[in-house]
């Protein structure tokens, strides 16, 4: 983001002037470590023994149902232990639901979902009294994104939102996961601040992160929203999803090995 790129050009210019900084090495050691200092590492692991809902937020092509998918197998690569359900709750997008039913078809994992253009709360509700029936532990939850009608959007997360908290009623972990395109640039930050204001968001997924785009607007996120980042995606397999490195994500941006 522009305006946080000046705060830290600004700051890396009184820093060096003080500390007598004048190699290319100190003064991109200085910046890693301004960046570094704005980023927030998050971890998302389901609990075992209780039932629990993690719902997927993000606006249509930044790969929420093929994070959704990733985010399975690396919960049941990770030694979970529960059964996890996903949940076709994107009834606006052609053929979403048909997506993440495939997924769940090659990953082994039950689907719900209702046709195209069904009540996304009456979906995520069927998931969830689905779960509980057949004691699973864990129900992925996929939503619309069309950010275009922004006012349709908000409404329609906050009766979802408002049934997983009435389903759940406090007693397991519900997380609220907004996707975000690493190819976005400043438009992901209001991407984030719609969300974040209709639902609230508990973690990040920096998505398309193998382009040639560094996802620096996540800096901004970070400051800005308080968010964590918990994983990035890297490719289009399901192995290709990999928690948060601050370390890592830094060097790349600075193009440092």
């Amino acid at each position: 983001g522009s305006r946080l790129s000046q705060d830290i050009i600004a700051t890396v210019r009184e820093q060096a002037r003080q500390q007598k900084l004048k190699t290319q090495e100190e003064l991109t050691a200085l910046v890693a470590s301004l960046i570094s200092a704005e980023l927030k590492p998050g971890t998302l692991v389901p609990e075992t023994g209780k039932l629990q809902c993690f719902l997927f937020l993000g606006v249509n092509g930044v790969g929420k149902t093929t994070s959704i998918a990733k985010y399975a197998h690396w919960v049941k690569k990770s030694g979970f232990t529960g059964t996890t359900v996903l949940a076709a709750g994107d009834t606006f997008r052609a053929a979403a639901t048909e997506q993440l039913t495939l997924h769940g078809e090659r990953l082994g994992l039950r689907t719900v979902s209702q046709g195209h253009n069904a009540d996304s709360a009456a979906v995520v509700y069927d998931a969830i009294e689905s779960a509980k029936a057949r004691g699973d532990s864990l129900v992925l939850a996929d939503t619309a994104g069309r950010l275009h009608n922004q006012a349709l959007l908000v409404k329609e997360l906050e009766k979802v939102d408002k049934i997983i908290r009435q389903k759940l009623n406090g007693a397991g972990q519900y997380k609220k996961i907004l996707v975000i395109d690493a190819t976005t640039g400043q438009n992901g930050l209001q991407q984030a601040e719609v969300f974040h204001q209709a639902v609230g968001v508990d973690a990040v997924f920096l998505t398309k992160y193998d382009s040639t785009a560094r996802g620096g607007i996540v800096v901004s996120i970070c400051k800005n929203l308080g968010l964590p980042i918990a994983f990035v995606g890297t490719g289009e397999k399901y192995d290709d999803l990999h928690p948060f490195d601050v370390k890592e994500f830094v060097d790349n941006i600075l193009a440092r090995e």
